[in-house]
């Protein structure tokens, strides 16, 4: 038995309502389309690599312990691969109407928490992957997402040969709790252990408290931000909408003014707010909006290892600016401020500490939290970098990549962000009802990198 870390865990928490806590991304594919089986055979062939795929959540008795993950015995790929046609003539506004209402609807939490949908009928001989994994499963910056190993940068690489499977039997629930008291006396252990290495590296111990303590400070400054048209409640429905640009432009903006790929994109995504709250007569001097921007904390020999490895920063994103240079210039000196402030260490240290936490107290501690209403951010910004070479399924390219993010905690808009083969691809996920004009803010971050791009000529 595989325990959810509390992060992992905390998004089953927050899974309520119309917050549908699953990630997920929008491959599109150069044709022809393979047939379903080459597919399915292709997934199955990688479960041995990624057993997540084949597990799903197991409750503790009277939640003694965080849940675990257990092999399901009734597992059939296709329940989570199926295949759908886009009606003549496959237009990519027709795949992404489609893909809005995938991503509208939740996932089955009594089955391993993903699912794969293979589109054929897209224009000029395209088909497309649109998938969905819970973010309990993957955290969407570096952990195992499938996709991500079902592709290769050969076209003419030989596909595995998927091994038989016969799933573990299912624990007891004496089982389950006899685990969950197990693990608790070893998280003990360990945590008596890094005392006692406290006590004899005290500055190291000092130096690493101190920075927590730090950014404790730096983001309870922070912990609350009002904003009223990008927060509030949402409905079930989803609007995905894409944008992109050249990274090699986005390079020679970075080159010129200074900073780093990443700062250019964030002031992308300022600029399109800007655009975004101007269009819905909102006033904008002086103004910023709060993100949160996701920060891997995985080591790189952790890399494809399941679950979430992540911390965050609360970033303000200066929509109040209207130049552009000077726009960019302040995303630069407040990420540089944020990153040497010590946050992503404090609320680091605010994970680990929560592995000591009981179960009982810990699920009525999220539960309280998924109720309570959030203001202390108004989007989230993720930004994934990916390959910058052509990268291959059963030996069709790869043209297009797109992220999900999804909605919760009160946030109306989220927006992810990964580079792919030169390019680099905007995912801006809305709520239907509260952000229908969405299609704004997918051109204001396309008009606002063109505007970096001219500044520089």
């Amino acid at each position: 038995m595989d325990r959810l870390s509390p992060l992992d865990a905390s998004f089953l928490h927050l899974e309520r309502g119309n917050n549908h806590l699953h990630i997920g991304s929008a491959l599109i594919f150069e044709g022809p389309a393979p047939a379903l089986g080459e597919l399915c055979a292709a997934f199955e062939a990688l479960f041995d690599r990624v057993p997540r795929y084949r597990q799903r959540v197991q409750q503790v008795p009277l939640q003694l312990g965080r849940p675990v993950w257990v092999d399901d015995v009734e597992f059939d790929i296709r329940r989570h691969l199926r295949r759908t046609r886009l009606p003549p003539p496959g237009t990519d506004d027709a795949l992404k109407s489609l893909a809005s209402r995938l991503m509208s609807r939740p996932l089955d939490l009594t089955r391993p928490p993903w699912e794969t949908w293979f589109v054929e009928g897209l224009a000029d001989g395209r088909w497309a992957l649109i998938n969905k994994s819970h973010h309990a499963m993957v955290d969407g910056i570096s952990g195992a997402d499938i996709t991500s190993l079902l592709l290769s940068p050969e076209p003419d690489v030989e596909s595995p040969t998927a091994r038989p499977w016969s799933p573990t039997s299912q624990p007891s629930s004496a089982q389950l709790v006899g685990a969950a008291l197990a693990d608790t006396v070893r998280t003990a252990l360990v945590m008596g252990r890094a005392v006692v290495a406290a006590v004899h590296s005290p500055a190291r111990a000092l130096r690493r408290t101190a920075a927590t303590l730090y950014g404790l400070v730096h983001a309870g400054a922070k912990a609350v931000h009002f904003e009223d048209v990008l927060n509030g409640p949402i409905g079930a429905g989803r609007r995905w909408e894409w944008a992109t640009a050249d990274l090699a432009d986005i390079k020679m903006v970075k080159n010129a003014v200074g900073g780093t790929v990443n700062d250019v994109v964030v002031a992308a995504v300022a600029g399109g707010f800007r655009r975004y709250l101007i269009s819905r007569g909102e006033p904008v001097d002086g103004r910023s909006i709060r993100a949160l921007v996701p920060v891997s904390t995985r080591a790189p020999d952790q890399r494809g290892q399941p679950g979430n490895e992540l911390s965050a920063l609360l970033a303000d994103l200066p929509v109040g600016i209207a130049d552009p240079r000077e726009r960019l210039a302040a995303v630069t000196r407040h990420l540089h401020n944020l990153k040497s402030g010590g946050m992503a260490i404090a609320v680091e240290g605010l994970l680990d500490a929560a592995e000591v936490v009981p179960g009982t107290i810990f699920a009525v501690a999220a539960d309280l939290a998924a109720r309570l209403p959030q203001r202390s951010f108004s989007t989230v910004t993720s930004n994934v970098p990916g390959p910058q070479l052509p990268m291959y399924l059963l030996a069709r390219k790869v043209t297009g990549a797109f992220p999900f993010i999804p909605l919760g905690a009160d946030l109306r808009i989220t927006i992810g962000v990964v580079s792919y083969n030169g390019k680099v691809n905007y995912g801006i996920t809305a709520d239907r009802e509260a952000a229908p004009d969405v299609d704004v803010l997918r051109r204001g971050i396309e008009e606002s990198s063109a505007e970096m791009v001219r500044l520089v000529g």
